[in-house]
């Protein structure tokens, strides 16, 4: 009885082990065949996939590299010939052979019983992958489609893809990592910072520094990351490195000067901005944001020559002009809050007088400010307090008429 089972066993084991292989060459031919049949290719190799008997086979996952393989080629056709094709439908064809061909190569890699490597389709796959890298219209054309429709996971997974194949034992280092493998990397690494796959961006960038591809763009895109990763250190240290690489270019001086001074750190960022000075001495904006500089640390003579300096370079600059204006004005007010506790009023009425004259004198650059750039309210609405202070009337009524009117 037992023999009668156990023989039953076999047969019913070989039976389905010749189904399975027998669905093997079912999927190859609907896929090959002149009018092929991809729906029903993949009916028959998803059942051959997930069966104990095939699953485990190279010319498993080959036939099932060879179905997408094939379509991507049909609709490449289509597209040479200028006909109408769906890319969708490509893109996921050329993946899908892909993914299956990786997996076959593992496995037509694998030692025999004896220990010997006897690949059967790897040389084929290798011609394949080849073509999915060197033709543009392949993984480099479906990686562009799915980050232009905003699919920037699968633009990521895509282009990784691509980038991986020079990589791969098989290829025998025969395809050289050149320009375009370079642009790729950076458009993956973009495509990562769209996906928020923020960690995965920043490696890339990072690989990218020295390989002299949109070295500045590198540069400035890691930066960004660092910046969202919220990685004080490396994006100041991106900065500088980039500054080094860059002497000439502002944006990475610029940036710098901008986190010393929200980070309350002058002295540091007056240092950068020295240099920015020596680099650009013609640049007005610089002399300006140097006299503001100079002005909160109390160096008042030094941000007063700041300005004069702006507004030399630049008659148009308001701010300058305000900047000046402000000195003298904010004199007046620390002299007014001091001497509140002077009692001697003869010595009260002195500092009161220095005062007076010191908001005089901010005056003029108040007005001038205020002509240079007439859209700017904060400018009247000091000129509208000194003119009340100093008893202006007909100006301050014609100044608060402006303000109204905006």
């Amino acid at each position: 009885m037992k023999k009668i089972i156990l023989s039953l066993f076999l047969v019913i084991s070989f039976t389905l082990s010749f189904a399975q292989k027998a669905n093997v060459s079912k999927a190859k031919n609907k896929a090959l065949m002149e009018n092929p049949d991809f729906a029903g290719a993949r009916e028959a190799i998803k059942l051959a996939l997930k069966d104990s008997t095939t699953k485990n086979l190279a010319e498993t996952w080959y036939v099932a590299g060879l179905i997408g393989n094939k379509e991507n080629e049909v609709l490449y056709n289509k597209a040479i010939l200028k006909q109408p094709f769906d890319t969708l439908a490509k893109g996921k064809a050329l993946m899908e052979s892909y993914d299956y061909f990786v997996q076959a190569v593992k496995l037509d890699q694998l030692p025999d019983a004896k220990g010997k490597v006897k690949a059967r389709y790897s040389k084929d796959i290798k011609t394949y992958l080849k073509d999915y890298y060197t033709t543009q219209q392949n993984l480099i054309a479906y990686g562009a489609f799915q980050y232009e429709k905003k699919n920037y996971e699968g633009a990521v997974k895509t282009f990784e893809a691509f980038l991986e194949i020079p990589k791969m034992p098989i290829m025998n280092n025969e395809i050289k990592m050149d320009s375009t493998y370079y642009m790729i990397s950076f458009y993956t690494a973009a495509s990562a910072a769209n996906a928020k796959m923020h960690d995965k961006a920043i490696a890339i960038y990072e690989s990218l520094k020295d390989k002299k591809y949109e070295t500045k763009s590198v540069y400035q895109s890691l930066y960004e990351e660092y910046v969202i990763k919220k990685d004080t250190a490396s994006f100041v240290n991106t900065l500088k490195e980039g500054l080094v690489q860059f002497p000439k270019d502002a944006w990475f001086m610029q940036n710098l000067i901008n986190y010393y001074i929200y980070s309350g750190k002058i002295k540091e960022a007056l240092t950068y901005l020295d240099k920015a000075i020596e680099r650009e001495p013609t640049l007005a904006q610089y002399r300006y944001v140097k006299g503001n500089l100079e002005e909160s640390l109390g160096n008042y003579d030094d941000a007063r020559a700041a300005f004069d300096k702006a507004i030399e370079l630049d008659p148009t600059q308001a701010e300058s002009y305000a900047g000046i204006g402000r000195i003298y004005y904010n004199k007046a007010v620390k002299i007014l809050e001091a001497s509140a506790k002077i009692k001697d009023m003869k010595l009260y009425n002195a500092e009161a007088k220095k005062a007076e004259d010191l908001f005089k004198q901010s005056l003029p650059f108040f007005k001038k400010a205020s002509e240079v750039n007439p859209k700017e309210i904060e400018y009247k609405k000091t000129l509208k307090t000194l003119y009340y202070r100093m008893q202006m009337n007909t100006e301050f009524d014609a100044i608060k008429k402006e303000i109204d009117a905006m």
